[in-house]
């Protein structure tokens, strides 16, 4: 039995080895697990580019079994630069990434699992996982490994940082360096952090006139309804899933909070409180953003929500401050948005996974650079490294949902660029 084990123990070695033995580009694309490869345009700054739909196991925990592809770009720079991998939140496409500009950095973008092109065929929503996610890219990092010899990142945007947290949660030891941007880490599926955070986001005049804004809207309901039917109708949009056009008005209106702060791309003064019923629907229209209820805009939000029901949380509205005007939209017993989550599943959200994500955070996260917004509702279930000097928080005054390491302010820019080049050791450009 001994002599048995030192060959098993022998055997791990030498595959472990094997994992680990230098590779070149062409000699590691040869030998994928992958239905499609081929080139595509590569942006001026790398040599080469290609798209990849590599195999994964719908399940992690049984390889052997059912498996779908997912939707892999690699835009290679030089086997001795480092690498940034972008874990999306939702689908992939083409295009630069700041920090891999930053760090003059390859770059590896992923896709996450049950969105457009990487949508299993047959298999249940049970596999949408942040366990599942994470060893997606734990996978497909193990298998680039042997072609890089820079130092490694990992990076997302919004729910794309969320999977950054969530995979060095579950694979601390993967990369050396993390900057999730904008990314919540919220503890319920309707967090009770966002209501305290909007009662007190921006200046107390600018709330006050978004509140009245969305006060006039409701008010004016019999004005602003028969635009907001035209403007559907012309789209195509229909409004079953959330209870109908009337319902689909009333949270139009409720959402036009949170996306006014969360973009922050519309000065407070230019709110039109005095405008034309056409300017004020226009207005509503362009940042509540009402396909976001429409059951066409649900379709393509659907794993995202079925995550959110379930892990990663959401959050909800303030429905008493609006008392008898809301005629439709009602706070009942369960999430708010439960109804843009996929019919069928049996919802129990695990309220312990994001405290433990929270106490990796604070405890043992090491390399991590955490961005956000002032006045981004977001912000108010940031990550919060605590007293973990090996964290960094940056967050920008009176900055949106659009913080990025390129529009801190000076200061801030300088120290996450410092930070980021002690840890990767490589300069960064500025």
């Amino acid at each position: 039995m001994r002599f048995r084990s030192i060959l098993i123990a022998m055997a791990a070695l030498m595959a472990a080895g094997c994992a680990q033995k230098s590779m070149t580009l062409e000699e590691r694309l040869a030998t994928l697990p992958a239905d499609t490869l081929f080139r595509i345009e590569a942006d001026s700054v790398f040599s080469e580019a290609w798209e990849i739909r590599l195999r994964q196991p719908v399940d992690h925990r049984n390889p052997d079994g059912a498996q779908f592809n997912q939707q892999v770009f690699l835009y290679f720079r030089g086997a001795d630069e480092p690498v940034v991998v972008e874990t999306e939140g939702y689908g992939a496409m083409g295009g630069r990434n700041e920090l891999a500009s930053v760090m003059q950095a390859n770059l590896i973008r992923i896709e996450h699992r049950y969105f457009e092109e990487s949508k299993p065929d047959s298999a249940g929503w049970e596999y949408l996982t942040a366990w599942q996610a994470a060893t997606d890219h734990h996978r497909i990092i193990e298998l680039f490994k042997p072609v890089f010899r820079g130092k490694w990142a990992t990076t997302g945007i919004s729910k794309g940082g969320q999977t950054v947290m969530f995979h060095r949660y579950y694979y601390p030891d993967d990369v050396d360096v993390s900057v999730p941007y904008v990314a919540p880490l919220n503890f319920g599926p309707e967090d009770d952090r966002m209501e305290p955070f909007l009662d007190n986001v921006g200046t107390a005049e600018c709330r006050d006139r978004v509140f009245r804004f969305q006060k006039m809207a409701l008010e004016k309901f019999d004005k602003l309804y028969p635009m907001f039917l035209k403007f559907a109708e012309e789209r195509g949009w229909t409004f079953t899933r959330v209870g109908g056009p009337e319902t689909a008005y009333e949270m139009t209106v409720l959402e036009y909070e949170f996306a006014f702060w969360q973009w922050g791309t519309i000065p407070c003064d230019s709110i039109p409180l005095e405008g034309t019923d056409e300017q004020v629907f226009r207005h509503l229209a362009a940042v509540g953003d009402p396909r976001y209820f429409a059951d066409q805009g649900l379709e393509y939000f659907e794993p995202f929500f079925y995550q959110a029901m379930t892990e990663i949380g959401y959050y909800g509205y303030d429905f008493d401050k609006f008392g008898d005007l809301l005629k439709y939209a009602r706070n009942g017993d369960q999430p708010e948005f439960l109804f843009s989550a996929p019919a069928g599943p049996e919802y129990v959200y695990d309220y312990g996974f994001g405290r433990k994500v929270d106490e990796f955070i604070r405890n043992d996260a090491r390399n991590f650079i955490f961005l956000y917004g002032e006045n981004d509702p977001w912000s108010a279930s940031a990550a919060d490294p605590g007293d973990n000097e090996r964290c960094l928080k940056v967050v920008r005054k009176d900055g949106s949902h659009r913080t990025r390491i390129m529009n801190l302010p000076d200061d801030q820019k300088e120290a996450v660029l410092t930070r980021l080049e002690e840890w990767l050791e490589q300069p960064a450009a500025r």
